[in-house]
Parts: C-alpha cells; structure tokens; sequence
C-alpha cells in the first residue's frame, strides 16, 4: 500500500508541474511578454502601464515625472549605464544587479573576477534581490543601506507597477544577443542587386581586407585572452574573430523582406556592417528595427528619416539632408519672409522627390509658406524655349533645380534672360561631376549644396586611407565610396573595443553613441559627431558656388554646420 501511496504522489506532482509549466507566467496580472513591454515602456518612456508619466523626484523634493528622467537616459538602453563626466551610472541590467558587484567606480569592474578572495569583499556590494531592488527604485537606498546621489530620481510606483519594474530590470541584457560564440562575430553586409558589379567587388574587397587584419591576430589577442595579466583580461577575452556574410537582394524591394528573413532564419548574425543600394533603404531599415539587429553605416543616398527608430546608424540623412539645408540656409536671408520660391523636379525621379520632400518639411518645421512646386512630366523637353516659358511663367527670386544632370545643361538660357532669378539651386549629389560643366554664365547666381569634405581640402586625411589601400594591393578608384567604407572599418574596431565583453546588440550602438567625434579618420566628409540616439552621424552640408576660370574651384558660401 505504501508503494502505491508513493507511486500516487509522485503522479500527482508529475502533474502539478506539467500543468504550472504550460500556464502562462503571469506579472502583476499581466502575462510575462505583456510586463516586459510595459516594463520597457516604463524605463525608456518614462510612462507607467495606464500611459501616464510616472511621478518622481529629484535633489530631494524637487518633482518632475518620468519622461523627463527616464532610465534610459543615464543607464542607457542596454542598462550596462554610462559615465558622463564625473557622474558615473552603474549598470541596471539583471546580469548585473542580480550578483555582487563594485561599489565606486567602472574602473573595478573589469578586474573582479581576476581579484583573489580576500581582496573581493572590499569592492562589492551584495546581489540585489526584488525587494532591495524595490527599494533602491522608491527610496534610493541600496543593499548596504547607502543612499544613493540625490540626482537619482526616487520613483513613486505603487504595488503592480513596482513588480513590473522590477521584473522588467530583472530580464534586462542578462543573455548574450545572436550571432556571438567564443570565439566569433557574426556580421552580414546587404547589397541590392541595382548595384553596379564595380561598386559591389569595391565594397566587398574593403570589407574583406578589414576581417582579414582583424583575424590575423597581429597582437596575438586569442593567446593575451589565455595568458594575458589579470588587469587587460576584460579587454582580451573580449577578442572574436569577425564571420562576415554577404547577403544579397534580388528584385522588388517588397521582396526584399522576405529574403532577410530567410538569410536571417539560416544564420543568425550579431549586426550589419556596410550593405549598398541605389534604392531606398526602407525594406532593410524596417528589418532591423523589427529584429532589433544594430546597422553600421549602410552606403544609401535614401535613408529612413526618423526621430525613434534606433537600430540604424547613417553616414548622413542622404540627399534628404541637401534639401534641409538650401532651407536653413535661406532663413538667413535678410528678406526671406518675402522670398518667392519655386521648385522643379521630375515626376518620379527619386532624388527630386528626396530634395523636395526635406526643403519642405524643413521649411514647415521653421513655420514658413510651402514653395511653389512644378513637376515635370518625363516627356517634358528642357531646352532654351522652355527655361524663358518658366521664367515668364513664375515670377520666383529663387529656382530649387531638382532635376537630373541632361536636364540642367541648357541653363545658360536664364542667364540671357533679364529676368532670371535671384539664385539657383542645385545639389551636387545629383548633379555629381557635372556641377564642374556649368559656364560662367550662371556661376555667380548658381549655389550648389555640398554635403563632403570639398575636393581642395583633406589631404593628410585622403593619403592616410590610399596609404592603406596600397599596404593592401587595392586599387584606388572612388573617393567617395572607399572613403566611407575606410571611416566604417576604423569606427567598426573601436565599437568592438568599447563593447568589450557585453556581447549585447544595444551596446554595440551604446559605444558608437558615447565615441568622440572624428575628425581624422574621415576622408569623405569634414567630421563626423556622435551622441546618444543620434542616427545620422554627418549633420552638415556646405552652399558653394563655383569660382571662374577653366578649372573652377568649389568656394564656401556658408559654414560645415548649418542645421
């Protein structure tokens, strides 16, 4: 009887646990993916689960809400935290609030697991449980019962939100991101196949001479990482080996997603690195933002113009950023509020919609009447009868001339025009070599935006990266495309760097976020700036014009920074 007795009991529990095994977890009566959304809401928002801002207060008894100090802000996105100055935030994930860890400084960090035991217990605090963590949310007071600095909100959070919090902070980075092993990193770069063959096999060659450099180990960094001294063994150990893929789109770019997930389903990378197209960038932008897979430096003239979306990093806000600048750059105008404006583009032709779209979103962000816009159907022929209709048509001080290089040829028309206008605007991405053809007839009411570094400037800058293509047998041929390509395996080395051995995607963008800016390693634009969130690394664009002489300069109308 006994037997059966035991044999009932073990039944019983068998079953117990199966079925609390398939009830879903549940976190303040919110299923466990539910709490973390809303976890998530709550440290990088700032909004409790009802949407309201959470209440705070800071210095003591100064209130402010949560949108105004969010989590995010200090301990950043990855809660690995941050140092800002003297102002050290320790990290807030669950890896790490959940073990002992060093009271003071980050400095210590790297060397507490190599400390032998007697020196340990003077550098960690104990592990938070939930209801120290509780605590130290609501009251700022820590496991040692040291009270934090009052610049570190205390937040009134009753019961259900306290649990969220804390489950949220609990899962927060506490396993390693895809694509990472012992001994490797997984990258993939992403070209469309509207990319010339020339600019391809140039990208994929820069690319492969990095991981190349990388992997020949030529600081035996794998060894270092075995045998290294106890104080270098963070930086060490951090060392992978870089596995790059080559991902590569076919057809409409509405397929393109599907073709991600089925590269992405097979083998599961850590980021992007790289990646060319000369179409928009939407498809694989929108597929990064879903996996949350950090992008580094895709090479697009159309990149996806956000303030939130935080998975992909830019050169610039492509041919966009040339149309926010002629806007920028005519509210200087003494008379600008009575300037009549006028733009030309061509229907649908890409870069007109892209120059358009950022002049008019500029102009609306800075309160300003729209311009008056022509679009020209593709049949329509641009000849010298046509620029004198235009301009006895519409009676603008200023012409926006968003249109394809064979069609700005014959401008020299206006300048036989008594009533030619003020100024003319022209980009040089669209325009590309062309801008050198125009006659001196028009220079001096022609203005081109200029988003790079000008072709008379840079020098030391351009030997260095044609140093490092010979070093590597590789043929100079594109400034502007190996130029990027040499900024983002310089920037590559030092995010790898900074991450150290948080093999965690949001701190692979955390490191970029939190880097100087760079002025030296840059051949193709004059200095690129960083800071946390921003996506867009270039944040300016020169008006030149075209001085006389056979073999015109570009000479500056205006300063680098203008928006």
């Amino acid at each position: 009887m006994m037997k059966i007795f035991l044999a009932i009991c073990i039944l019983l529990s068998l079953v117990m646990e199966l079925a609390a095994a398939e009830s879903p977890q549940m976190v303040a009566g919110y299923t466990a993916d539910e709490a973390l959304r809303l976890g998530e809401q709550m440290y990088r928002k700032g909004l409790l689960p009802s949407g309201d801002p959470i209440e705070a207060t800071v210095q003591g008894d100064i209130p402010v809400d949560g949108i105004m100090f969010t989590c995010e802000s200090c301990h950043l996105r990855s809660g690995l935290g941050s140092v800002e100055g003297t102002i050290i935030t320790l990290p807030t994930n669950g890896a790490d609030l959940y073990r002992d860890y060093p009271l003071g400084s980050e400095v210590v960090r790297p060397m507490r697991e190599s400390f032998s035991n007697q020196y340990q217990n003077k550098f960690l605090r104990p592990a938070y449980t939930d209801d120290s963590l509780a605590e130290v949310i609501l009251l700022g007071i820590d496991p040692t019962g040291r009270t934090l600095n009052e610049i570190m909100p205390r937040y009134d959070l009753d019961e259900k939100d306290m649990e969220i919090m804390v489950y949220y902070l609990k899962n927060l980075t506490v396993d390693f991101s895809p694509g990472v092993d012992e001994k490797t990193i997984k990258f993939a770069t992403v070209v469309t196949d509207d990319v010339p063959d020339k600019q391809k096999k140039m990208m994929y060659e820069m690319l492969d001479a990095y991981v190349r450099d990388r992997n020949s180990q030529d600081r035996h960094q794998e060894r270092r990482a075995r045998e290294g001294p106890f104080y270098k063994l963070e930086r060490y150990t951090a060392y992978r080996r870089i596995d790059l893929k080559k991902w590569e789109l076919h057809g409409k770019p509405e397929t393109w997603k599907s073709q991600l997930e089925d590269y992405y389903a097979k083998d599961k990378v850590f980021g992007f690195i790289g990646g060319i197209s000369t179409r928009e960038w939407t498809p694989v932008h929108e597929f990064c933002e879903q996996h949350k897979i950090p992008s580094l430096f895709p090479i697009t003239d159309y990149p996806v113009i956000s303030d939130s979306d935080w998975y992909t990093l830019y050169f610039s806000k492509g041919i966009y950023q040339e149309g926010e600048t002629v806007a920028r750059y005519l509210i200087g105008k003494n008379d600008f509020n009575s300037l009549k404006i006028l733009q030309v583009i061509r229907e649908k032709d890409i870069n007109g919609e892209h120059l358009s779209q950022g002049f008019e979103e500029t102009r609306k962000l800075l309160k300003q009447p729209p311009p008056e816009t022509l679009i020209l159907k593709k049949d329509t022929i641009i000849d010298n009868t046509f620029w004198q209709k235009l301009i006895s048509s519409h009676t603008a001080d200023i012409i926006l001339l968003w249109l394809p290089p064979d069609d700005v040829k014959t401008i020299d028309a206006l300048a036989r025009n008594d009533g030619h206008p003020r100024q003319i605007f022209l980009s040089a991405t669209q325009q590309k070599k062309a801008i050198f053809t125009l006659t001196e007839a028009v220079r001096n009411f022609t203005y081109i935006t200029y988003p790079f570094e000008l072709p008379q400037d840079g020098r030391i800058k351009k030997q260095a990266m044609k140093k490092w293509l010979q070093i590597r047998k590789i043929s100079f041929s594109d400034m502007e495309l190996q130029g990027k390509l040499f900024f983002l395996n310089r920037m590559l080395t030092g995010a790898l760097t900074v991450m150290r051995r948080d093999y965690y995607r949001e701190r692979f963008f955390e490191g970029i976020d939190m880097m100087i800016d760079q002025y030296y390693t840059v051949p193709v634009y004059p200095n690129m700036s960083f800071g946390p969130a921003q996506r867009y690394a270039s944040k300016g664009c020169y008006i030149v014009q075209l001085n006389s002489g056979d073999n015109p300069q570009l000479v500056k109308k205006s300063e680098w920074v203008i928006h």
